[in-house]
């Protein structure tokens, strides 16, 4: 589908249900990667950056279903991708099992602007603060490191006991480190005094994946390796609701995300699918896939749209023909 097509779909006046999320299929595909998207990320500006096995770096302006950038980091291999707060910069870990520094890139000019290193096994996970220089990162070292996107030097760190899936909420107040089937909780601020809360994620203790937290920070969820998608009340830590998809393999990432209004979650799986649920009522929908690997989604900021990158990149939007009287609804 082309931009234009987006931008009307942008214009529609439209709440997210169940039945607009059944409609959804992919609007605008982007089929010249040359290997698996390892991380995406959207910006609030409407822009959004993918990390690829081909060593690829490219910055999409999302209204207009374009590739704006293509950055290419040879030498160090690329495999998580974050923005700053600035949608022209990013902040990447590198996959050539080398050198674990964390890196900010300028999308600019294609400048090394720091390095952040401290880090000395691949890193699983990373967290920006949102709307601060502050940033979270986790690694196979057993290690979460507490950044200042200012200085090269670790400014706090916590060992762990497992692979770690690190968060920061909303707010950039909180932050969650989930291991070992538990979420701990700490206080950005105090962190160093430990977690103020730690839940128990129903006894699933298989490692974690991604955590996140909903955009009023109400929810959160878990994604683990044998397939399970845990969503849970972030202040008192009860588990809300648990999904099931396919369990994926040790060095593939299950990713789920709350849309907007937090009141639905879209999850890749093991088999290649895409699933959709009400955290009210379940599930609301499947799509099938030739992939056998699962998809990375994450969905747009206030928009009704998510993107899923597999060996491509998918943006997916409701059908309106699909609809019928459901286009008109407020």
């Amino acid at each position: 589908m082309p931009g234009g097509a987006l931008e009307r779909e942008e214009r529609v006046s439209m709440e997210l249900t169940d039945e607009v999320l059944k409609s959804m299929e992919v609007g605008m595909a982007f089929r010249d990667y040359n290997g698996r998207i390892s991380s995406m990320d959207f910006h609030r500006t409407n822009h959004l950056v993918t990390a690829s096995d081909d060593e690829s770096i490219r910055l999409y302006d999302v209204q207009n279903a374009v590739c704006l950038k293509t950055i290419n980091s040879k030498k160090y291999g690329v495999d998580l991708v974050c923005f700053a707060d600035n949608p022209a910069t990013v902040i990447y870990s590198s996959k050539n099992g080398w050198d674990e520094s964390l890196r900010l890139l300028s999308l600019n000019d294609n400048k090394y602007l720091r390095y952040f290193k401290g880090h000395h096994d691949r890193v699983v996970s990373l967290s920006l603060c949102p709307h601060r220089e502050y940033f979270v990162s986790g690694s196979l070292d057993r290690t979460v490191l507490l950044w200042d996107q200012r200085t090269e030097k670790a400014q706090g760190l916590l060992r762990v006991q497992g692979r770690p899936a690190v968060s920061y909420d909303d707010q950039g107040m909180v932050f969650a480190i989930a291991f070992g089937g538990y979420i701990r909780m700490f206080d950005a601020r105090k962190y160093e005094k430990g977690p103020f809360d730690i839940f128990p994620v129903g006894g699933d203790n298989l490692e974690a994946n991604v955590v996140k937290f909903s955009n009023d920070g109400r929810l959160m969820l878990l994604t683990t390796t044998d397939g399970h998608v845990h969503v849970l009340d972030s202040f008192r830590g009860t588990v809300i609701s648990t999904y099931n998809v396919k369990p994926v393999s040790s060095n593939a990432t299950l990713e789920a995300s709350f849309s907007p209004d937090g009141m639905y979650v879209v999850s890749g799986s093991g088999d290649g699918s895409v699933y959709a649920w009400s955290v009210r009522s379940g599930k609301v929908a499947c799509w099938a896939s030739t992939d056998t690997e699962p998809p990375l989604i994450q969905w747009a900021p206030g928009s009704l749209m998510f993107a899923t990158g597999s060996s491509e990149l998918s943006f997916w939007i409701p059908d309106l023909s699909k609809l019928g009287s459901f286009a008109g609804m407020k």
